[in-house]
């Protein structure tokens, strides 16, 4: 009976860990819509952590010792993985507002020309929606905000597109004439694209003023991505210009 017992309580970790890995494949090829992709997330999580359960009965019931106890180890590591991916997940999209579009400067923020075409099948309009947003992003965002340098355009202009560069974003247009970058992040599981603008205009004759906008194509909430996002950037610019 053991030998059938072991083999099944062995897997159900692994399985559940794999599947959630899936769960972001899958939606990256098109094989699950978004709704079937989280809820196959869920699942994984209840089996991960059901997995750890089991796995614990078993360990008090026949005391494995040598190669089976190592695989059962291991298999409560890929369960409680499966179970804290989406968990963790979850505990921060409760702790961020619900809202995908975050911009330095609310009042004008800098606008997508370039990306427009490559949003034209997202469920999120490229244009900035204001009103709520505007308000949420100002409460739970507040470091978020235009930046000043005191280098001119050119310099910041150029030393922005090598930061684009560096953090492995699609650079989809550079237009210094019109101090416009635009670019696209895709996430590695899910391969969700994020779009960002980047806008600069000279304040004076050396310094700029530096504005960018993060915004996602699919989804209500970025669970703080586009934030960070911006967050990232300006902290990666500011070593780039030193």
């Amino acid at each position: 009976m053991n030998k059938v017992i072991f083999p099944i309580i062995s897997l159900v970790g692994f399985a559940s860990l794999l599947l959630l890995y899936l769960a972001g494949a899958g939606f990256q090829s098109g094989t699950f819509e978004l709704g079937q992709a989280f809820t196959l997330m869920r699942y994984c999580a209840f089996g991960g952590i059901a997995s750890v359960g089991i796995i614990i009965f078993y360990l008090l019931w026949q005391r494995p010792i040598g190669a089976q106890l190592g695989v059962l180890f291991l298999s409560a590591l890929a369960g409680l993985a499966a179970f804290y991916l989406p968990y963790r997940q979850q505990q921060i999209a409760t702790s961020v507002p619900p809202i995908h579009d975050i911009t330095t400067n609310i009042n004008n923020p800098p606008q997508f020309v370039a990306v427009v075409p490559l949003r034209a099948s997202a469920p999120n309009p490229p244009e900035y929606l204001g009103g709520e947003t505007s308000v949420l992003q100002r409460q739970f965002y507040p470091d978020i905000m235009s930046r000043v340098y005191v280098q001119s355009p050119s310099e910041v202009f150029a030393a922005a597109t090598d930061v684009v560069s560096e953090m492995g974003w699609d650079l989809v247009d550079a237009n210094e004439a019109d101090g416009r970058i635009e670019a696209t992040d895709t996430t590695p599981w899910f391969g969700f694209k994020d779009d960002v603008v980047i806008r600069l205009k000279a304040e004076s004759a050396n310094s700029t003023v530096l504005d960018i906008r993060s915004k996602s194509r699919i989804g209500r909430s970025d669970i703080g991505v586009n934030a960070n996002r911006i967050r990232a950037f300006t902290a990666e610019l500011m070593v780039e210009i030193r």
